[in-house]
């Protein structure tokens, strides 16, 4: 009985850990850039009362054995990758990556982020910064007077002065072998890991990097229906686990009257 409490307590904690993800995943369903996290678990150890194959005695073996299962636990909290959808916005400086591919961005002591987030904008200084203000690395300096600006699909920033449009610079884009293990910093950005691998620089819209579209934002790629029946199923998954809780303390509780 104390075996199936543990292995119960251990499902509802797996259960309250599932439905923390999904929380967090749908409340950042309008983030610009956001990428969905999922929760992983695996089985603990076993107790292995009769080992598969063990010897009866008479030269027959096991075909089986008793293996108990000692419950379950959280392996990994992975983001998951997947494109989310383009919305359509107008403004030069917002530029969406089509494909694979990371903006980078310097933050305030000089140490280097990643973000799919491409809400860019134009400070006093001309420089190209995202909505907390980190420069987006690589990117060059607009002119004060600049009319507009362009952003072709391989990234090449453009502004028009005095009616004369003029290139400025491409900024790059970069990937990893590994997205999925990168650090999640908060405020859309990452950092890598060993885990992620080392960034890797390329030209947006060649060798299998995305393209960028100004005047558009990536949305994020949760699914709302998605996330609810996931968290139905997270729920009934906690009520079960109680139920066996509840069933394993009646009969605990039995065994205690036995000598009344």
């Amino acid at each position: 009985m104390i075996r199936a409490l543990m292995a119960s307590a251990s499902g509802m904690q797996a259960q309250q850990m599932n439905v923390d993800t999904i929380a967090n995943n749908l409340a950042n369903v309008n983030t610009s850039g956001f990428k969905r996290s999922q929760a992983l678990f695996q089985d603990m150890l076993y107790e292995n009362i009769r080992q598969p194959g063990a010897s009866q005695g008479n030269g027959a073996t096991v075909p089986t054995g008793v293996q108990m299962g000692l419950g379950t636990r959280l392996v990994s909290v992975a983001k998951v990758f997947t494109p989310g959808k383009m919305q359509v916005t107008g403004r030069d400086l917002d530029v969406a990556i089509a494909g694979d591919g990371f903006f980078r961005i310097k933050l305030p002591d000089g140490t280097l982020a990643y973000s799919r987030d491409g809400g860019f904008s134009r400070n006093a200084e001309g420089k190209i910064v995202n909505a907390d203000g980190y420069e987006l690395d690589g990117a060059p300096t607009l002119s004060n007077n600049a009319t507009s600006v362009s952003v072709s699909p391989g990234g090449m920033f453009s502004e028009t002065v005095n009616g004369q449009q003029s290139e400025k610079g491409a900024v790059p884009l970069y990937r990893f072998v590994n997205p999925a293990g990168l650090q999640a910093m908060g405020h859309n950005l990452f950092q890598p890991s060993s885990a992620s691998g080392e960034a890797q620089e390329g030209t947006a819209g060649a060798d299998g990097f995305g393209t960028m579209q100004q005047g558009t934002l990536e949305t994020s790629n949760v699914d709302v229906v998605e996330e609810m029946v996931a968290l139905i199923v997270a729920q009934r998954a906690y009520e079960v686990n109680t139920k066996a809780v509840q069933a394993s303390d009646e009969m605990l509780q039995s065994t205690n009257n036995l000598k009344r």
